[in-house]
């Protein structure tokens, strides 16, 4: 089946951050095309669907045929991101190119290693394990397929995310669905220190930004988020949200080394725990400066928002 007509195509838009620019999109009038695997899943209304393989070359190409703008969402499985991230990155970079669309990429703080203060555009890449350095790697690509005139680009880094839609998250499924039980949830590394968390409907709003942005392409943009919090204060936002009282606990270092011995999706977290351990916060003055004032969604509502997608996607 060919791609019809679709300026805008979100490749991934079955995740968290691609359903909600899908959701951003929709919202503002745009002919949108969402791009999954099995091109099926809750969309809005008038939003075209398509199943395509993005790794590949044909996928690509037929995912964003005819589009002015690509967002780039999709992601493998977490345990495959080194062998399988680079090549379906370069098949997207090769698909935009052909359709003569425009590439937004949405991205991470990986490529940045453990931070020594607030994070910036300019902050080196200093990233040693093998996720962040598949990120460097990516966002290499992206930005030279730009300086090359290959294709117009940006790449814009959000923090760990939660919001509907969010299952994946370190602040998803393993957070929300505990506590909606009553159960205990577990935050990595440590419950004291800053963290910024960016809200899904934010980091939508703020990638179609940068997708309309002339100004936008060829950089490096930091995705505006409320302000940090410490794994305890989220957490006593979402079980308040949920009703429940608070149980929390830690899941650290020796506990997740442990728990990788016998499931490696457990095991690919040790690589980045150091984002929980310490401070790690991510400085977006650069894109207000660009773009304008941007309020992010106060954590409170945003919490409250997402418990309540989250107990609504629950079975019964």
């Amino acid at each position: 089946m060919a791609a019809t007509s679709a300026s805008h195509v979100v490749v991934g838009a079955g995740g968290g951050t691609g359903s909600a620019v899908v959701g951003e999109l929709a919202a503002r009038g745009l002919p949108t095309r969402a791009v999954t695997r099995s091109g099926r899943g809750d969309v809005p209304a008038g939003v075209e669907q398509l199943a395509a393989d993005v790794g590949t070359a044909d996928g690509a190409r037929r995912a964003c045929e005819g589009a002015a703008v690509v967002y780039h969402c999709a992601q493998p499985p977490y345990t495959q991101w080194a062998e399988l991230f680079p090549p379906l990155t370069r098949a997207v970079i090769d698909g935009a190119a052909e359709a003569g669309a425009k590439l937004v990429f949405a991205d991470n703080l990986y490529v940045y290693g453990p931070p020594d203060g607030p994070m910036t555009e300019e902050t080196p890449q200093r990233a040693q394990g093998v996720k962040g350095r598949t990120r460097i790697e990516m966002a290499d690509a992206v930005l030279r397929a730009h300086a090359d005139g290959r294709v117009r680009s940006t790449i814009g880094r959000a923090s760990d995310y939660y919001g509907p839609h969010g299952t994946t998250s370190t602040a998803g499924a393993t957070i929300m669905t505990p506590a909606l039980q009553g159960k205990r949830a577990r935050w990595l590394g440590s419950l004291d220190q800053p963290h910024t968390l960016n809200y899904l409907e934010d980091m939508a709003r703020a990638l179609v930004t940068l997708g309309e942005r002339q100004d936008a392409d060829g950089q490096v943009w930091h995705l505006p988020a409320a302000e940090p919090l410490t794994g305890r204060q989220f957490l006593t936002l979402v079980f308040e949200a949920a009703g429940q009282p608070a149980k929390m606990a830690v899941a650290s270092r020796p506990l997740i080394k442990v728990g990788g011995l016998f499931n490696p999706l457990i095991r690919e977290l040790n690589e980045t725990l150091y984002q929980f351990e310490g401070p790690f916060v991510s400085d977006a003055s650069k894109f207000t400066a660009a773009f304008g004032p941007f309020d992010p969604t106060p954590h409170p509502e945003a919490v409250r928002r997402t418990v309540a997608w989250f107990r609504s996607a629950s079975p019964s």
